[in-house]
C-alpha cells in the first residue's frame, strides 16, 4: 500500500504527480493542448502551402523570372514556416523547445561531417540556383559534357546529351568547372579556314567564298563577315572565314557552308589542293639523275 502511495506521488509530466493527472481538470487541459496543437498544425500547413504557391507564381507571371530557383525558394519558404509550427506545439505541451533546437544544432553538424561530399553536392545546387548560370532548356558544355539541360537539382544536372543520352552530373563536379553555355546569347559567329592552291586566283576565291556564303539567308551581314588571307602553308593558301549567324541555326549552318564552299570552289575552277608525297626508289630514273649530278 505504500508503494501504490508512493508511486502515485511520483512526478510525471510538467511538475504533476500521477494523482494530478487523473483529475477532470488536467485531462481538459490535455485534451485543450491537443486541440491547440492540432490547429496550429493544420493552420502552418495551410499558411506553408499558401506562401509557396504565391512565391512560385511570381515567377510563372514574369517570363525573365528562373522558374527552378522559386520553386526552391518556395520550398524554403514551406519548411520554415512547418519548423515555426512544430515550435509552437511542442511549446503548447510545455516543451522547452532551446534545448531541442540546440540537440538538432549538434546532430546537424554531426552529420555535416559525415556527409561532407553530398553536402557539397547540395551547397554548389543553391548556388546554381542562385546565380544561375544556365537554365532550363539551355545547351551547355561542362565537364566534358555536352548537352541540353532537363533538370536542375540540390545534388545534380540533367542534361540529354546530342546523342540523347541521359546524363547526370553531380552539382559540385558543374559548379566546380568551366561551363560553356550556347544559349546564352542569340548570335554566334561560325568560323572556317578554306585552302587554295599557290596558283589559284585569291581575287576570285575570295569573291566565290563570300558570295556563296553570304547568298544564304542564315548568314548576317551586321557585324560583317571576316574573309581574308590568314596563312601560307606547305601546299596552300588559307582563308580564315567569320560569319555571324543565329545561334539556333549554328550547327546545321556550320557544316552546310563547308560543302557549298568546296562546291564553289571547284565550280570556279579554284583549286584546292590536298598534300602529296613523292617516292623515289633505287634505280629509278630519278635516282639516276640525282647520282648524275
Amino acid at each position: 500500500m505504500e508503494s501504490l502511495n508512493t508511486l502515485m506521488q511520483t512526478e510525471i509530466y510538467d511538475g504533476k504527480a500521477l494523482t494530478d493527472l487523473v483529475t477532470l481538470e488536467f485531462l481538459a487541459q490535455l485534451l485543450g493542448n491537443v486541440l491547440a496543437a492540432a490547429f496550429i498544425l493544420i493552420v502552418g500547413f495551410i499558411v506553408a502551402s499558401w506562401a509557396k504557391r504565391r512565391v512560385v507564381a511570381l515567377s510563372d507571371s514574369h517570363m525573365r523570372l528562373d522558374n527552378t530557383l522559386f520553386h526552391f525558394l518556395g520550398n524554403v519558404v514551406r519548411y520554415i514556416i512547418l519548423g515555426f509550427a512544430l515550435l509552437f506545439v511542442l511549446n503548447t505541451f510545455g516543451v522547452q523547445t532551446t534545448s531541442i533546437i540546440a540537440a538538432i544544432g549538434a546532430a546537424g553538424l554531426a552529420i555535416g561531417l559525415a556527409m561532407q561530399g553530398a553536402l557539397s553536392n547540395v551547397a554548389a545546387g543553391v548556388m546554381i540556383i542562385l546565380f544561375r548560370p544556365f537554365k532550363l532548356g539551355d545547351f551547355i558544355d561542362v565537364n566534358g559534357e555536352m548537352g541540353t539541360v532537363k533538370e536542375i537539382s540540390l545534388n545534380n544536372t540533367v542534361i540529354a546529351s546530342l546523342s540523347n543520352v541521359k546524363v547526370i552530373i553531380p552539382n559540385a563536379e558543374v559548379w566546380g568547372n568551366t561551363i560553356s553555355n550556347y544559349s546564352v546569347y542569340d548570335t554566334r559567329r561560325a568560323e572556317w579556314s578554306f585552302g587554295v592552291g599557290y596558283g589559284a586566283n585569291l581575287a576570285l576565291a575570295e569573291r566565290t567564298i563570300r558570295d556563296t556564303i553570304m547568298a544564304d539567308d542564315r548568314s548576317l551581314s551586321d557585324p560583317e563577315p571576316f574573309i581574308q588571307v590568314n596563312n601560307l602553308n606547305d601546299s596552300s593558301v588559307d582563308f580564315l572565314v567569320r560569319v555571324w549567324v543565329n545561334s539556333a541555326d549554328y550547327f546545321q549552318y556550320q557544316a552546310d557552308m563547308k560543302r557549298k564552299v568546296k562546291e564553289a570552289l571547284d565550280g570556279a575552277g579554284v583549286d584546292i589542293p590536298f598534300p602529296t608525297r613523292t617516292l623515289v626508289q633505287p634505280g629509278s630514273p630519278q635516282d639516276e639523275e640525282r647520282d648524275a649530278a
